[in-house]
């Protein structure tokens, strides 16, 4: 395919500019000024993301411009233009419609981040068809209970995951990536030869703003996963984040490492910037911080968002540590990070600090959730102070509030549930669960279940999940908090906090903890981390036990799993 040029969008690039003042975009936001900012004159109440994220910047004369750079486990390189998507989605999109598939049904792909993937997403959008993410490590219990609840129509996948679906494909259609032979052992239709014998052309579906095109489920960190549907109208919220928190410019190459089978890589790997215009990066091999390296100086990555997980493995692997003297000097071994980005879970002072050094760029740390995309980010490309450690402050189009049990707000400096105040948030756009799995909402508030704590300043400091607040001897003490103080200490890799049932303290504090390759569990490392929260945080934050592991349960996303390790602690 061919490599695509790249021409201006009314994205600001000038590196010379100084950021808006946050106080005064938030202050002033107008949902209308941000619609005409991202559609121009094209604003209607009707929408397509197919249109948005492809189909207008064909119109607008960018179809030449790179919409993906896709590199495989093997090294091997494509290319793909704005141009090029238009016409393979169409012909996508031609194929569902021959299944009979029409606005508002689910089509789902389990693959790996490869061009058919997008072609897969953007071609569902067309037809005004809702695009459902199958993670690929999911077994078959957990892809059969997302199938039977959004009653999916077309499933599209590889070799490597199509035993995973036995039965099922007695019930969904199957599309096949990958050889004749394969399909048709299995089956199934051929992707390549299915896509022939259809049309390049294809009208897209408008509709209303309300309208779903996006069916996720939540993580699942406590029971079982509840369905979010994303509306059209989470477009300009995801817009808001690209452009002010990402701070995404035409002239940037993006790499958002997160998988697009979650929602931080659905929504800010893929729509995102395809949104604003803007080439995504895809590597499908799976994460290693040589690989890492060599995949960001390669493609001469500009702007990076990940987790704290990777970030926290980029670091302990001394990968970006020890590049030698002759390529400091070598303009082709060098990153050229401008800036990176956080989300997941909180950045500790030290990964922060080291991401500056090494990465050689300023890292902002973002909050947000599957149902709501980011509410709440240190943001590059507006002006504020915000402390290393918090959240940041309210994405623009947000109002957020503090709450304690009784629904009432709190002052600046006492910790309760973060919520959305709905009729106040202009660019919020989650409206519940999509089969009613859970009441969200209480009076004008959206409650996320995290316990937050707001400062003077405005910004805003995490403490967990409500269900992961630890009361010890009648103190609350959210475990990120004794987290990022135990990964202070230079043996550390990974670091969890539970409670722990106790008679006399209710409950006492948990430490599990990874160690840095290398390194043994004793005695004394497990003195010196409890005697460092002692006196970091408190005599009753401290860990009254500290277990050595070798891994911490995690979710797909990076998310650490409290509720299996206060499990296996009860046990």
């Amino acid at each position: 395919m061919n490599t695509a040029s790249q021409t201006p969008t009314n994205i600001d690039t000038d590196t010379t500019v100084t950021p808006k003042n946050y106080t005064d975009y938030y202050n002033n936001f107008n949902m209308d000024t941000l619609l005409s900012e991202i559609f121009g004159e094209q604003v209607d109440d009707r929408l397509n993301a197919y249109m948005a994220c492809c189909g207008r910047h064909v119109r607008d004369g960018r179809a030449d411009n790179a919409a993906l750079v896709h590199e495989d486990t093997a090294g091997n390189i494509t290319r793909m233009s704005f141009g090029e998507l238009d016409k393979a989605s169409a012909q996508i999109a031609n194929l569902l419609q021959s299944y009979g598939v029409k606005a508002g049904d689910k089509v789902a792909t389990m693959l790996p981040r490869t061009p058919e993937l997008l072609t897969v997403v953007l071609a569902t959008w067309r037809i005004g068809a809702v695009y459902q993410p199958l993670f690929t490590a999911f077994g078959y219990d957990s892809i059969k209970y997302r199938m039977d609840k959004a009653d999916t129509k077309v499933v599209f996948t590889n070799l490597e995951n199509r035993g995973k679906f036995e039965d099922l494909a007695e019930q969904t259609k199957m599309v096949l990536v990958g050889s004749i032979e394969d399909a048709q052992t299995w089956g199934d239709d051929h992707y390549i030869q299915s896509m022939a014998a259809q049309s390049q052309t294809m009208k897209p579906v408008s509709l209303d703003t309300d309208a779903p095109f996006l069916q996720m489920f939540t993580s699942g960190t406590v029971g079982k996963s509840k369905g979010v549907s994303v509306p059209l109208a989470a477009l300009p919220a995801f817009y808001l984040y690209m452009r002010y928190a990402i701070d995404l410019r035409e002239d940037d190459q993006y790499w958002n490492m997160a998988d697009p089978g979650w929602a931080y890589g659905l929504y800010y790997a893929i729509t995102g910037p395809l949104l604003l215009g803007i080439t995504t990066y895809f590597n499908e091999a799976g994460f290693d911080a040589t690989h890492t390296r060599e995949f960001m100086v390669r493609h001469q990555i500009t702007n990076l968002a990940s987790s704290p997980t990777a970030f926290r493995m980029m670091k302990s692997s001394g990968v970006f540590d020890n590049v030698d003297e002759g390529a400091h000097n070598d303009a082709k071994a060098k990153l050229s990070l401008r800036c990176a980005n956080s989300a997941g879970e909180t950045l500790n002072t030290e990964v922060v600090s080291w991401l500056e050094t090494y990465l050689g760029c300023q890292v902002k740390d973002q909050y947000g959730q599957t149902e709501t995309g980011m509410t709440c980010c240190a943001h590059h490309a507006l002006a504020h102070d915000c402390p290393v450690g918090s959240m940041g402050m309210a994405l623009p189009g947000h109002t957020l509030v503090v709450l304690d049990d009784d629904m009432n707000v709190l002052p600046d400096g006492e910790q309760g549930q973060l919520a959305v105040v709905v009729s106040q948030s202009p660019a919020f756009y989650f409206r519940g669960y999509s089969w009613n799995e859970k009441q969200a909402f209480v009076d004008d508030y959206y409650l996320t279940g995290d316990v937050v704590e707001r400062h003077s300043d405005g910004s805003y400091w995490f403490s967990g999940r409500d269900d992961d607040i630890i009361i010890t001897a009648g103190y609350r003490v959210g475990p990120t908090d004794v987290e990022n103080t135990v990964l202070e200490h230079e043996a550390v890799a990974e670091s969890a906090a539970v409670g722990v049932p106790d008679e006399v303290r209710g409950h006492t504090i948990k430490s599990y903890v990874v160690l840095k390759d290398g390194i043994e569990g004793s005695e004394q490392i497990a003195k010196e981390i409890q005697e460092l929260v002692r006196k970091r945080l408190s005599t009753h934050a401290y860990p009254r036990e500290v277990e050595f592991v070798t891994e911490l349960p995690k979710t797909p996303s990076g998310k650490i799993q409290r509720f299996l390790l206060r499990s296996l602690s009860a046990a």
